[in-house]
């Protein structure tokens, strides 16, 4: 007889059940999906003839509208120790699509061979451990952690991806004799960096820039060295007398004390080291790193390090001796020997760029990682688990989980989880992620000042422009300076970084008229006015690039994860880098922390 691989019992009950909600089938539809198109459709899928032993992966149902497809919950799986059923569609409303991505250019493709052999592999399990949603820096590190550190509690991990490809905002691109990155740049080279690195086996692709290099901050038309050690501090001249000396005796604590409430960046910087460091450090710090704008970034969530300096020992240099000495009272566990040991305080990247980590990942990860994979909707068994419907290449999926890691970013996981928690969606929905272009252009060498230049070359990290000094550009990173293999000889490769939370007005220019303006920033200061055109190597734009920590962002966090834990959605835990912060090593070491989480809440799950 037919075999019958779907998710109802029988073809009797699927077609019992669509008959009976097919007169407010659209209607329901219409309001589950309301950003949706709903057509009446109707998908054939051709009847296999018996065979003697026929495939796993045969389907007999034939003529059933794509609507009643989508109302997964009113179809009863098969069998509880069923993983998933699969359902090919042989046409699909485009439309009807719901992905766990941002990227502009995130359209899904057929699933390849290996993604169906993975598939069919995975139903003959009987459970999974964890589901890790997203396939970006967070959610493959989260997986690669489990994998190498807690095997032994979560020896079942599964990645889902929206997209065709993993590594989220990371992407490499290489043509031409030049390299470069249209999302992150480059990351600090931190331990659980340099560990994550070596599980995967790029310790030998590793590339470390120079520490010796300058970074430079635009003030008053000239690129201004920024100090890199405490012997600098007299002599750079970013900064007056004066400004130094409030700085210094402000870090003492000579200062105005705190105000008792969450304070902002500019708000804690102005208070305790004085207008300068605030307008000519920090404030350029703030718009390199977080796009941000420093009257709105609470110094708790974003800087938490230098914020409890203060806290904990009365003022910014007591809270450093305190921390040492705290540091030197505790016993310092050993260095795994095998890790790299870099020199300084510099920053790192891989020979073949930053795509090489998540590629690597998954790579080892193997068949646990699913692409082309939309999740539509999540909802609670009673054993305590969960199960997770995806519209996948192969068709509809249910995947069941002792566990669920959401990593998207938190406008995605809101939709995601409001049918679970109104309360953890409302929180999830209200931080904010501005837009940022990353434009990638190259200059011929002599293109390039001549006061600009250190023995004849252009030297280090980059510079950064604060917001007062006349130009839309944030920052520029010199990128064939700082890493080897990055351009041409005889070329410079730029990075550019324009928009951010006090620029959203990118978004309604053309790619030409961010190059321009990129351009013309480069020649105030850095490139000579009468050089040549530019190369335009490429033009990224992120419609919402990178989440901002503003103030109330640790008290938005918790109430969601209150919400879901008063709500009894207990093993659904939240990552990415809105949870763990914006910088790809800190995506790195929170992906650890939620991994040991995850492992803490399963070695206690008793599953019904």
């Amino acid at each position: 007889m037919y075999r019958i691989a779907v998710v109802a019992k029988s073809l009797q009950s699927a077609i019992q059940i669509v008959e009976r909600h097919s007169t407010s089938r659209s209607h329901i539809l219409s309001t589950i999906f309301p950003h949706f198109e709903i057509t009446n459709a109707v998908v054939s899928l051709k009847a296999v003839n018996p065979t003697p032993n026929p495939p796993s992966t045969m389907n007999t149902l034939t003529d059933l509208p794509v609507q009643s497809l989508l109302l997964r919950p009113l179809l009863p799986y098969t069998s509880p120790s069923s993983l998933f059923r699969t359902l090919p569609l042989a046409r699909r409303n485009p439309t009807a699509r719901i992905r766990c991505s941002i990227a502009v250019d995130s359209s899904a493709t057929a699933i390849s061979p290996p993604h169906a052999a993975a598939a069919a592999e995975l139903s003959s399990s009987s459970n999974v451990d964890c589901v890790v949603v997203g396939g970006g820096i967070s959610g493959l590190c989260i997986a690669q952690a489990l994998a190498t550190k807690h095997s032994d509690v979560v020896p079942n991990v599964i990645v889902t991806e929206a997209r065709d490809r993993v590594g989220g905002n990371i992407i490499t691109v290489e043509r031409d004799g030049y390299l470069w990155e249209e999302g992150p740049n480059s990351f600090q080279p931190s331990d659980s960096m340099l560990t994550m690195m070596v599980d995967c086996g790029l310790k030998d692709d590793l590339v470390l820039g120079d520490p010796n290099s300058p970074r430079f901050v635009l003030w008053n038309g000239k690129l201004r060295p920024v100090p890199s050690k405490l012997a600098d501090l007299p002599f750079f001249d970013l900064m007056s007398i004066g400004g130094k000396l409030r700085a210094g005796f402000g870090a003492l604590g000579i200062r105005p004390p705190p105000s008792g409430r969450e304070e902002s960046v500019e708000e804690f910087v102005r208070r305790n080291l004085g207008d300068e460091v605030f307008e000519r450090l920090i404030e350029p710090f703030c718009s390199g790193v977080y796009a941000g704008d420093p009257s709105k970034l609470s110094m708790k969530a974003a800087f938490g390090k230098v914020w409890n300096l203060e806290q904990n020992g009365g003022s910014i240099i007591g809270g450093a001796f305190k921390a040492i000495q705290g540091r030197n009272k505790v016993p310092k566990p050993p260095r795994d020997p095998s890790l790299p040991k870099p020199k300084g305080q510099t920053v790192g990247s891989l020979r073949k760029g930053l795509a090489m980590l998540p590629n690597a990942i998954s790579t080892r990860l193997g068949g646990k990682v699913k692409l082309s994979w939309n999740l539509s909707s999540i909802s609670k068994l009673d054993n305590g688990g969960y199960t997770l419907t995806y519209e996948t290449p192969q068709g509809l999926v249910s995947l069941q989980s002792k566990s669920v890691v959401m990593t998207v970013p938190s406008h995605i996981a809101s939709s995601l989880l409001r049918p679970l928690s109104a309360g953890a969606a409302d929180s999830l929905s209200k931080f904010y992620y501005p837009p940022v272009a990353a434009v990638s252009i190259s200059y011929p060498k002599e293109a390039i000042r001549t006061e600009c230049l250190i023995n004849g070359e252009l030297k280090g990290f980059g510079q950064l422009h604060p917001r007062s000094q006349g130009v839309e550009t944030l920052g520029t990173i010199y990128s064939s300076s700082l890493f080897p293999d990055r351009a041409p000889a005889g070329r410079v490769l730029l990075s550019n970084y324009i928009g951010g939370a006090t620029n959203p007005g990118i978004l309604s220019k053309t790619e030409s008229e961010l190059i321009e303006a990129v351009d013309r920033d480069l020649r105030k200061m850095l490139i000579n006015p009468n050089a040549k055109d530019p190369l335009a190597l490429g033009v990224k734009v992120w419609p919402q690039a990178i989440p901002q920590f503003l103030i109330g962002h640790f008290d938005l966090l918790d109430a969601a994860h209150a919400a879901l834990k008063d709500t009894g959605f207990q093993g659904l835990f939240l990552g990415g880098n809105y949870v763990s912060g914006v910088a790809l090593g800190r995506c790195v070491e929170g992906a650890y922390e939620v991994a040991a989480e995850v492992t803490k809440f399963l070695s206690q799950f008793a599953y019904k």
